[in-house]
């Protein structure tokens, strides 16, 4: 146990608080408590194999996070002698909520404060075909080819358009990888914040030229070259048949309990239990929007391609709120609740399409996602 000196007793109780984060009193918490050993039976049993180690110490370092009883600091006020205890955290990356909230702030913080220049920035997300997500999922070796090609193909419109030549000008952008959808589906897909421009040197000092927006025939072209790459990619490394479209080798799949699990996920369907195979159940309580979209986003071969979202050079709230979106966790506690019958229901950040707002699962089916 070692002991830490608060702040200083001049700074008023209004600016500094601290609340004890209790995650035992969550729905999350309970879940994964009462589920957690009963998943990991269910997982040898079903698959003949165990889940990966790296899975199982995501869940039980969860279990250990912000829990007093796993190691805590104790600040004391050098002055007033008052004391406040602070519980360790898990530090993880998979689903934590707390660990992930806490790290999208200081991502986006740091991002806004020291990365960012005070230029135009656009959002662009790339959503890939269910086969390549699970591919990608099985084989992540995979990730950064695939993110190169993507970066030099946008980095390269941007210079292009600029009226450069890639050794006369540099784009500039940060990519997150996200893993998830808002179903707690197994969705990889990129997010890159790429700034809406080039910087160029001809003969005079270091300057920036913006360019236009893209526009839907810009889009298309980009995104048919990127679907180019990546499938002559990945016939070159093996993983698909030439002349099959997006179509990939199922021998270079993975094989195990967290492949079957991570298959189902991607799906949205069910893994393990007795609804496999099935769909989770949905609960639709607005009307459909079918007609839903944006200007600003093409699709092509199973690939989509999204730019509606950009922020201005000075609008540095607008952007952290964007470095935020981008590097948020998978859930939040707030969207967790149990029915009457035990059931979890999982309220998604935004209705789809058909006017789905909630999924309702099984304990043991949310523990799959939250696996996979």
């Amino acid at each position: 146990m070692l002991t830490a000196a608060a702040p200083h007793a001049s700074a008023s109780p209004a600016q500094i608080h601290y609340e004890r984060h209790r995650p035992e009193t969550t729905v999350l918490y309970r879940i994964l408590q009462e589920n957690v050993e009963r998943f990991y039976h269910q997982v040898d049993l079903e698959t003949g194999h165990s889940l990966p180690d790296f899975v199982r110490k995501e869940f039980d370092h969860y279990l250990a996070c912000g829990i007093l009883a796993h190691g805590f600091l104790r600040a004391k006020c050098d002055e007033c002698r008052h004391e406040k205890l602070i519980a360790f955290s898990c530090k993880c990356r998979g689903f934590c909520p707390s660990c992930g909230a806490r790290r999208m702030a200081v991502t986006a913080a740091h991002l806004v404060d020291e990365v960012m220049p005070r230029v135009p920035v656009r959002q662009w997300v790339l959503s890939l075909p269910i086969p390549l997500r699970y591919l990608l999922a099985s084989h992540p070796e995979l990730l950064s080819p695939v993110l190169d090609v993507v970066h030099r193909v946008i980095s390269g419109g941007l210079i292009k358009k600029a009226g450069f030549k890639r050794t006369e000008a540099q784009a500039g952008g940060v990519t997150f990888v996200q893993r998830f959808g808002s179903a707690l589906n197994l969705n990889i897909h990129f997010h890159c914040l790429e700034l809406e421009g080039v910087y160029h040197q001809r003969g005079e000092p270091l300057g920036f030229h913006r360019v236009a927006a893209p526009t839907l025939a810009e889009l298309n072209r980009l995104l048919e070259r990127i679907v180019t790459r990546v499938l002559r990619l990945l016939t070159r490394l093996g993983y698909r048949v030439e002349d099959q479209g997006p179509a990939y080798l199922e021998g270079a799949l993975a094989e195990g309990a967290l492949s079957t699990l991570q298959a189902a996920a991607t799906s949205y369907r069910i893994g393990l239990g007795p609804r496999q195979g099935k769909k989770v159940l949905t609960l639709r309580t607005v009307e459909a929007d079918e007609d839903r979209g944006s200007e600003r986003c093409v699709q092509n071969n199973g690939f989509s391609l999204h730019a509606e979202v950009s922020c201005e050079a000075n609008d540095r709230k607008k952007l952290e709120r964007l470095c935020r979106y981008v590097a948020r966790p998978a859930m939040a506690n707030e969207r967790l609740k149990l029915s009457d019958c035990g059931q979890v229901v999982l309220t998604l950040k935004s209705p789809f399409r058909d006017g789905t707002t909630h999924l309702v699962m099984s304990p043991l089916e949310l523990l799959q996602r939250l696996a996979a």
